[in-house]
């Protein structure tokens, strides 16, 4: 099992010094949310709670996603971060894929790339781009930033991009894996078909996540597909180290822990202490990671 923290809405010069916290704890991978701009008037919905509610957004502070990433980076030696998820069809693919090698080869590749669509119409409206047709966008940004960060000569054609054999130098030795994060029927198969692995947004019950899991290696047979792949799922099981076997059983890899008592996504300010966050990160290395290692 690997072992994530989730960095997100936080002060920020709270980053870097969590960054080292969670490193110096044992965990493995540092997630982050992702979010360009809050509009001041909207209709969309928020997906994942119970009403549909974005107001909470509002005044959360977000750093850009691959600058916060970069600047953590160089603030560790050994842990891992990824996007949970990167509204990828907002992004130029050709300069994102830029972004990521880059990132990749300044950590020593330790970079995975989650990535998702984005639920909100008002993402692609204020970047200059339509919401209708963002799937088959999407699914074109990640055959170009994989085709691109192979390293030599690559080009595109099709419906969203189109450009000649470019290259980017330098790439990472290996690639960068690429996750997608959702829970509709598309996005499964999307992620089963062209992904390197799954990250769910909410907490599932085993059996529906055991089903998930199952459907998504069922449909990489199905398209020949091999070689790892993760899943990112949290459960009541994440938070002590007798569950951690549980959820290596249902195909988990990948689980996030060392929350505070603070909800970044409900409505109230965040009045914990660096302190208080450091310590919850601390706390959950000594009772869960320590004991399962």
């Amino acid at each position: 099992m690997k072992f994530v923290a989730s960095i997100a809405m936080v002060e920020p010069d709270y980053y870097l010094p969590l960054a080292r916290a969670a490193e110096e704890s044992g965990f493995d991978v540092i997630t982050l949310a992702d979010s360009i701009c809050y509009p001041r008037q909207s209709s969309s919905k928020y997906p994942y709670n119970r009403d549909g509610s974005r107001e909470f957004l509002e005044n959360k502070p977000f750093i850009e996603t691959i600058v916060a990433m970069a600047a953590m980076g160089g603030a560790t030696e050994r842990i891992s971060f990824c996007p949970f998820v990167l509204k990828m069809p907002i992004r130029h693919p050709v300069l994102l894929a830029k972004q990521v090698t880059s990132l990749a080869v300044i950590t020593g590749g330790r970079i995975q790339l989650g990535v998702g669509t984005s639920p909100w119409p008002d993402d692609y409206e204020v970047t200059g781009l339509p919401w209708a047709g963002r799937g088959r966008r999407f699914e074109e940004c990640i055959a170009i930033v994989r085709g691109l960060s192979a390293g030599g000569y690559f080009e595109f054609q099709g419906e969203s991009y189109e450009f000649p054999a470019i290259k980017l130098n330098p790439v990472p030795p290996a690639p960068v894996p690429i996750l997608i994060g959702g829970h509709s029927e598309v996005n499964i198969e999307r992620t089963g078909r062209l992904a390197d692995g799954w990250m769910s947004a909410t907490f599932l019950p085993d059996e529906e996540l055991k089903a998930v899991i199952d459907r998504l290696h069922r449909i990489r047979r199905e398209h020949g597909r091999s070689g790892d792949f993760f899943v990112y799922a949290t459960t009541p099981d994440s938070f002590r180290a007798q569950g951690i076997a549980k959820l290596e059983e249902l195909g988990v890899t990948h689980t996030m822990g060392g929350f505070t008592g603070f909800d970044p996504y409900g409505s109230a300010a965040d009045t914990e202490s660096l302190q208080e966050k450091v310590d919850a990160l601390h706390r959950y290395g000594d009772e869960v990671i320590a004991r399962v290692r």
